[in-house]
């Protein structure tokens, strides 16, 4: 596929010719992260948080075939409501591409058309990673991706529910920076103070020191690179309560027999309904959050370049 190929909208191409701050957003989370409609109002204000920065919003799905950078409102409004969205990672955008289907893209999948635009900077709640389980080849697409694509990644660590000791070896075989932002630790996603604590690769006090970084990573070779800033302490889940949650949801999938990517969306609604919705109001905070440290970012960086 080639950037021709691509359904740009007329503001992101436009800030793009400009050099512009872009920053992209997954459709996932819309489709199969949050519930409705918290799941469209999250969507909006991700975007409102960018946009209040300074710099341009791109969220990016695959719409009846077509690689679709800087969805409308009302595409995000129907990839919310609607039941029978796809997901699509890496290995699946072929597929739904050239059979014609409407899917929100993952984090990997993302990654790789806001590379093909030429979009530089990515916010999302929590990355994909190695499970808990005994399948030690479990392992989520996203860490390859961000290994070989020159984005620079904004999150809250990886998803709680996964084996975040593993997934940090993984991204430090893969050569991905793991940056903190204010902190020497990989958050733990809506878990705030999880233990084992995991030391980051470096830490940044600005967007100004995290954009000098990922330049320097691109300019010697390097794919991507993850800037990790923690949960609003306000919103975040203590490690006990979470755990307790996490079990229950890990029988019920076992119970099920549910596998594979429809491991992470059940768990994580299961662990919703536990927790009373205290974790979709973590989720929803910590994803604006990292939209506006990204626009931050996405700023400092095109004053570099």
């Amino acid at each position: 596929m080639v950037p021709g190929e691509l359904a740009i909208s007329d503001e992101v191409q436009q800030a793009l010719q400009q050099g512009s701050a872009v920053v992209a957003l997954e459709s996932t989370l819309i489709a199969h992260g949050l519930p409705y409609p918290v799941n469209e109002e999250t969507a909006h204000a991700a975007e409102q948080a960018i946009r209040a920065v300074g710099a341009v919003p791109a969220t990016i799905a695959v719409l009846a075939g077509v690689p679709t950078v800087g969805l409308s409102p009302a595409q995000m409004a129907e990839l919310a409501r609607s039941p029978s969205v796809q997901k699509a990672s890496r290995r699946d955008l072929g597929a739904v591409i050239a059979l014609q289907q409407t899917a929100a893209t993952t984090v990997a999948a993302t990654l790789a058309i806001a590379d093909m635009a030429g979009i530089r900077v990515f916010a999302t709640g929590g990355i994909g990673g190695a499970h808990r389980d005994t399948d030690s080849f479990d392992i989520s697409a996203d860490l390859v991706e961000l290994a070989r694509t020159p984005v620079f990644t904004i999150c809250t660590g990886a998803k709680s529910i996964l084996h975040l000791p593993r997934t940090l070896e993984i991204l430090e075989t893969l050569g991905v920076p793991v940056v903190g932002y204010r902190t020497d630790e990989f958050p733990a996603f809506y878990v705030r103070d999880a233990s084992p604590t995991l030391p980051v690769s470096a830490r940044v006090e600005t967007p100004a020191q995290a954009a000098a970084i990922f330049t320097a990573h691109v300019r010697l070779g390097g794919g991507g690179a993850i800037l990790a800033q923690a949960c609003p302490a306000e919103v975040a889940i203590p490690p006990t309560e979470f755990a307790a949650w996490l079990a229950q949801a890990e029988q019920q999938a076992q119970a099920v027999g549910i596998t594979g990517a429809k491991l992470t969306p059940f768990l994580l609604a299961r662990i919703a309904e536990a927790s009373g919705g205290r974790t979709v109001g973590a989720n929803r905070a910590l994803v604006v959050a990292n939209a506006r440290l990204a626009a931050e970012v996405a700023l400092a960086l095109a004053r570099l370049t």
